[in-house]
């Protein structure tokens, strides 16, 4: 990473969690309150829950549910060292933890298993009032799934996240013969870097990547590098557009209305892109993240634009489709 010192520029070397003395537990609250650091904003996500544990007794990180109605398992790892010295593959542990999760029937089953207790463990972020840790969990769940429109897709996959500072080839290459073989499993990492006292973290997601080959270890060609590098056809499976780019097109501008769905809650979009709501300035993703109290929202499906009464999502999906009428 590159910083501008006083019009110089300096490159910072990323240091691992361990040197930072951070444990598993700093990274998994790290993560628990910033969800959207490991997902972009077309996705929404709600966690419900954090060290779960199952019938073996084994314990996962955190527990999410997403937009599509998908429970998601998000396992953690500070460093490299922590995935390579486990006696068990980090990828596997994961996958026993997502089948435990495959077994829940129903959202009933899900908050009195997972979310009612995570409430409970953090009463102070929640506004109880007369209801029970289950009464608010089975209301705020089904809103979510509701509002989503997710009711009837309930748990009918599971998803896998993991994180670390940095991955082995060998959990990189399980991941992409897992995700070819429609297991959806991904990896981000998670990157620190210390610059006087202040500690940033750059998240970069690894795969899935376009094309899988790309991470695959050939275990016969003992002549290959014990490396393996993305070609330049690996990215992110999607990439779209982000506000920045409506804002350049023209289909918004700066001045415009901004509503959030379903909801009486309304802001005036700036020329960076960010929302201007109550007299705060915020990034869309956190003025959404607020009115709905999900972990992570999506920002362009949730944003609907005031003068013209649609989503940003329909805005750029027009006008990205009338570029490919044009040629």
């Amino acid at each position: 990473m590159y910083i501008l010192n006083n019009n110089k520029v300096e490159k910072i070397d990323a240091v691992t969690f361990s040197e930072l003395s951070m444990t598993e537990s700093d990274l998994e609250e790290i993560v628990r309150n910033s969800i959207d650091m490991i997902c972009d904003d077309e996705e929404s996500m709600l966690i419900v829950g954090q060290q779960v544990r199952n019938e073996k007794n084994g314990r996962s990180d955190l527990t999410a549910i997403d937009n599509n109605g998908n429970i998601v398992l998000i396992e953690i790892k500070r460093d490299r060292r922590d995935i390579e010295s486990r006696k068990e593959a980090f990828e596997f542990q994961a996958i026993r933890y997502a089948a435990s999760y495959a077994t829940i029937e129903n959202p009933d089953e899900l908050v009195k298993k997972v979310y009612a207790p995570y409430i409970e463990k953090h009463r102070d972020e929640f506004e109880l009032g007369e209801l029970t840790s289950y009464e608010l969990g089975i209301r705020k769940l089904n809103e979510f799934l509701s509002v989503n429109e997710a009711e009837n897709n309930f748990n009918k996959k599971q998803k896998i996240v993991l994180v670390a500072s940095d991955f082995d080839e060998q959990t990189l290459s399980a991941v992409s013969w897992l995700n070819s073989n429609n297991v959806d499993m991904s990896c981000y990492k998670l990157i620190p870097y210390k610059v006087n006292d202040t500690v940033y973290l750059l998240t970069e997601k690894l795969l899935p990547v376009t094309n899988y080959v790309d991470y695959y270890v050939n275990l016969m060609d003992k002549n290959l590098p014990a490396t393996v590098k993305r070609t330049k056809t690996g990215g992110t499976r999607r990439s779209l557009p982000k506000i920045d780019a409506m804002l350049e097109w023209g289909v918004v501008k700066a001045g415009d209305g901004i509503v959030a769905k379903d909801r009486e809650n309304e802001g005036v979009l700036l020329a960076n892109g960010n929302i201007l709501a109550d007299d705060i300035e915020q990034s869309m993703q956190a003025w959404l993240k607020e009115i709905y109290g999900w972990s992570s929202v999506q920002t362009y499906v949730f944003a609907i634009h005031k003068e013209s009464g649609k989503s940003l999502s329909k805005i750029r999906e027009e006008y990205m489709e009338q570029q490919e009428e044009n040629g």
